[in-house]
């Protein structure tokens, strides 16, 4: 395990600019998960969402690559670790938005916020990343803000319930990934290969469960609005975390990533009705204060 950084690490971690890159994903990420949601109740399968989210990453990135004329150029182990990332991104979007066919949009990204408690363990060490007690404290706090808004109940979800805690586990994994290859791969480029591989995928995937009877496979029609503002969102993102993660570390972003939860419960007020009660508002102040608490010390600290 190593303790600190090297020096060429030290001298590329901008971590204010990385938290505020950060903030820009928890904003819309939450957007993406509920126009998915929106989708899922008229109809479109998981599938279907799930390939459409990624080919707009893909067509639109991968122009925009080739225009600004970026890097392309990554390692072996870079290739490698970009196939293993986007194996875990299409796992993590396809077992979200599988989720939110079952539990309010909310609720859904609570569950899964035990996702910065495995952030910063696999941080520490996997790579060697300095977790401090404020680090910690602030990790700790989140959480229980997260709790007062969402106040889950597991013996009530019952069995999906998995599905938005295995994302945590996914995702996690996601990130680390991200933040091994971030710094010598283009986040552009890296986010357009991604989506490409996972389109060969996905497209395959489609072809074969197309032919299942059981399958239902909706035509976009007057959708298409939807559709593509779904795929922007979640390119988008996406995109944002993937820079966050080239500016700072893992465990320094941990805290910030609760801002989805305040966030989605306004996006789940607006599109499904879901009114949070007067413990949920107190949730979502703590919530907002720990991540403006976490951004402050890192300007002190810059």
């Amino acid at each position: 395990m190593t303790a600190t950084p090297s020096a060429a690490r030290v001298s590329i971690d901008r971590p204010v600019l990385g938290l505020a890159l950060m903030i820009g994903f928890c904003v819309l990420a939450p957007l993406s998960d509920g126009t998915a949601k929106y989708l899922a109740q008229i109809g479109f399968s998981v599938l279907q969402l799930v390939f459409i989210r990624f080919l707009f990453q893909a067509v639109v990135l991968a122009p925009m690559v080739v225009a600004s004329g970026r890097s392309w150029r990554m390692s072996r182990l870079g290739w490698q670790l970009t196939i293993l990332r986007t194996l875990l991104q299409i796992a993590g979007i396809w077992l979200m938005v599988t989720g939110l066919t079952y539990l309010p949009l909310a609720d859904a990204i609570a569950i899964a916020f035990v996702m910065p408690f495995i952030l910063l363990l696999l941080g520490h060490f996997v790579l060697g990343e300095t977790v401090g007690l404020r680090r910690l404290t602030a990790c700790g706090v989140g959480f229980v803000g997260t709790l007062m808004v969402m106040q889950p109940s597991f013996a009530a979800v019952g069995w999906p319930v998995l599905y938005p805690l295995s994302v945590a586990f996914v995702f996690a994994g996601f990130m680390l990934v991200t933040r091994r290859i971030a710094h010598e791969a283009d986040p552009l480029a890296m986010q357009a290969t991604s989506g490409a591989m996972a389109v060969g995928l996905l497209g395959l995937a489609y072809v074969v469960l197309s032919k299942d009877a059981a399958m239902v496979l909706l035509t976009p029609g007057e959708n298409w609005p939807i559709l593509v503002l779904m795929g922007a969102l979640g390119t988008l993102s996406h995109l944002l975390m993937t820079w966050s993660l080239r500016y700072a570390p893992a465990s320094t972003l941990a805290p910030i990533q609760y801002l989805e939860i305040p966030v989605a419960a306004v996006i789940g007020l607006a599109l499904f009705g879901d009114l949070p009660n007067p413990l949920a508002l107190a949730g979502i102040a703590v919530t907002i204060g720990t991540g403006l608490y976490i951004l402050w010390r890192e300007r002190v600290d810059a």
